[in-house]
């Protein structure tokens, strides 16, 4: 049992409480977290991004969904806590949970400030209903984390206009109107990428996300941001010269709850804790924020530069396959899934990357089955001459945000392999290739990457693909490819034409192997007619598939000439920046395939 489990269950005797909840989060609703938000990882021992944990005197329990099912239960051994596999059978959600184990009179324990809104009002009516005490103020972490990491902050700076496309001046006057036409006084964001988007300012408070660490109340039409003194130091003035006003972090809460009780109130609830809703005196408006929405879809300026990082991105890309292919051969290789990881990272440095965009999936052959396994040096698998690894992974330059999986054969496979790796490029061709009518949206068209599979009866646990922000979130909200709805993701948007979506179908089997081929998609205008707007996408990812897995006698017609003419389209960007000997090597890898 870890100790840090056996401390929290001190804290709750000394304190009263008879259940524990620990979300991962900080105050923003963020996907992923700072050092010293990371609570969930260090009372579990579980380090996913995603997972909640439950503790009581005699239970501890942590949920999380399918991409870490193999990861969390691997790194939960031994820890005390029982593994809750988030939408299997007869698994329950953590709120049916507490409100079957839950006795009366017990005391339930939240931290306000890291509860999304949703959540905190659904156990709040739980603690109602079953005649329960809830406390949404403890931090019990404060006191149980001896060496717990400073909360950041990194000075932030300005996206210029020849990077982003639109003022700020533009943007807050474009969202003080659709506030009005809410019939709300007043709009609170708590999402960073909407601040940071809304405001066209960038930040480090977050690993691999360019976001500082603030809130924003736009009342009237007039904007206050809630930012520390030292992350918001560089760009305070030119704030300012745009009518932002700027008040302490910490006086967040203290103003909110000084709006006037007869404003209505627009508050996006699935990107807001409890806290804020709880301070609010006036009624609320739940709705979307309207940033989310515009942010996804992007203008020419941020269409044009995305291409333009992502031909880097190809080039980096490109140059470590070229680099690995050839290692791996070497006799004296000693190569693991975690220097390749850093070479890669090296690579796109050398491009103009600023930072990776994630932390890269470098994963060999059983390990790649953990949809988001992260390779340690000091137990990274060994690279050999046999097998595949699949790498996931992306970065951030200044002309945007990447994000691509290439899994790379190192030599011999087992003709299962081939034939998985063979259905995964179908289905990405599949989607990839989609002409729809306006009006669709990721849960019409997620069918056409599991489709192959499906008629296999296999399947893989998380969503086709996702949406990317411009130099800021890697998976940014609302499309999205996947076919049944998860709400907090916002699915269920149309596609408009400028977003940017991830196609990134795969495999996964436990123990042996796992598969995924993914390309960013822009979603393009096509033919207009009688029965309407029909839309399309246009691939804007350059780096070879690997052909060495690939069966054609598995293809169409169509897939084999979408394959050969993308290879065609990622010879002639790439080509031109690499040396005589990677370019001859681009030229088998992309080589055309006929029967």
């Amino acid at each position: 049992m870890r100790t840090q489990l056996i401390a929290i269950r001190d804290y709750m005797r000394r304190n009263g409480i008879d259940l524990c909840y620990v979300p991962t989060a900080d105050y923003h609703a963020s996907e992923y977290v700072g050092d010293y938000f990371k609570t969930r990882e260090y009372l579990t021992g579980f380090t996913g991004s995603a997972g909640t944990a439950v503790v009581t005197a005699d239970r501890a329990l942590l949920w999380t969904d399918g991409r870490y099912f193999i990861q969390a239960e691997k790194e939960l051994a031994g820890s005390g806590f029982e593994l809750c596999r988030m939408g299997v059978k007869d698994v329950p959600t953590v709120e049916k949970f507490i409100e079957s184990e839950a006795k009366e009179g017990w005391t339930i324990s939240l931290d306000g400030r890291v509860t999304d809104a949703a959540t905190g009002e659904k156990l709040s009516k739980i603690a109602e209903k079953n005649h329960l005490t809830l406390r949404t103020d403890p931090d019990p972490f404060a006191e149980i984390w001896p060496d717990r990491p400073s909360i950041s902050k990194v000075s932030a700076w300005e996206l210029g206009l020849e990077y982003c496309g639109e003022s700020r001046a533009d943007k807050i006057k474009w969202l003080a109107e659709e506030v009005e036409k809410k019939e709300c006084g007043a709009h609170v964001i708590a999402a960073l990428d909407d601040i940071g988007w809304l405001l066209n300012i960038r930040g480090g408070d977050v690993t691999h996300v360019p976001v500082m660490l603030a809130y924003l109340i736009m009342e009237n039409g007039k904007v206050t941001l809630y930012a520390m003194d030292e992350a918001v130091a560089p760009v305070r003035a030119a704030l300012e010269a745009d009518g932002v006003s700027i008040r302490p972090y910490d006086a967040f809460y203290e103003d909110l709850a000084k709006l006037p009780a007869d404003m209505k109130v627009l508050v996006d609830k699935r990107r807001s804790n409890y806290q804020i809703i709880s301070r609010i005196p006036g009624e609320i408006k739940d709705e979307n924020n309207p940033c989310v929405l515009r942010k996804s879809i992007k203008n020419e300026t941020e269409l044009k530069n995305t291409v333009a990082a992502h031909v880097k991105d190809g080039v980096a890309l490109t140059k470590f396959m070229y680099w690995l292919k050839k290692e791996i051969g070497n006799p004296d290789c000693d190569l693991t899934e975690a220097t390749a990881a850093d070479r890669l990272e090296e690579f796109r440095r050398e491009q103009g990357a600023m930072d990776v965009s994630f932390d890269t999936i470098s994963a060999y052959n059983a390990n790649a089955a953990m949809m988001h396994y992260e390779a340690e040096h000091e137990t990274a698998a060994k690279l050999e001459a046999q097998g595949m690894l699949l790498v996931d992974s992306g970065g951030h330059y200044m002309e945007g945000t990447t994000d691509v999986t290439r899994t790379i054969v190192l030599g011999p496979i087992p003709d299962e392999w081939k034939f998985h790796y063979t259905m995964v490029c179908k289905s990405m061709i599949n989607l990839a290739k989609a002409k729809f009518l306006y009006g669709c949206s990721g849960l019409s068209l997620d069918i056409l990457a599991r489709g192959p599979l499906w008629d296999l009866g296999l399947d893989y646990r998380c969503g086709t693909g996702h949406g990317v922000g411009y130099l800021l979130n890697i998976h940014e909200a609302p499309n999205g490819f996947r076919y049944k709805s998860v709400p907090e993701r916002h699915d269920g948007c149309m596609f408009e034409e400028g977003m940017i979506t991830t196609d990134e179908p795969g495999l996964y089997i436990e123990g042996s192997h796992g598969i995924r081929i993914e390309n960013e998609l822009i979603c393009r205008k096509g033919q207009e007619n009688e029965y309407g707007q029909f839309m399309e996408f246009e691939i804007i990812t350059y780096a070879p598939i690997d052909l060495e897995a690939l069966d054609f006698d598995l293809f169409t017609d169509a897939e084999l000439k979408y394959l050969n003419d993308y290879h065609k389209m990622v010879y002639d960007t790439i080509s031109p920046y690499l040396n005589q000997e990677e370019c001859e090597w681009l030229r088998n890898e992309t080589r055309q395939i006929s029967r």
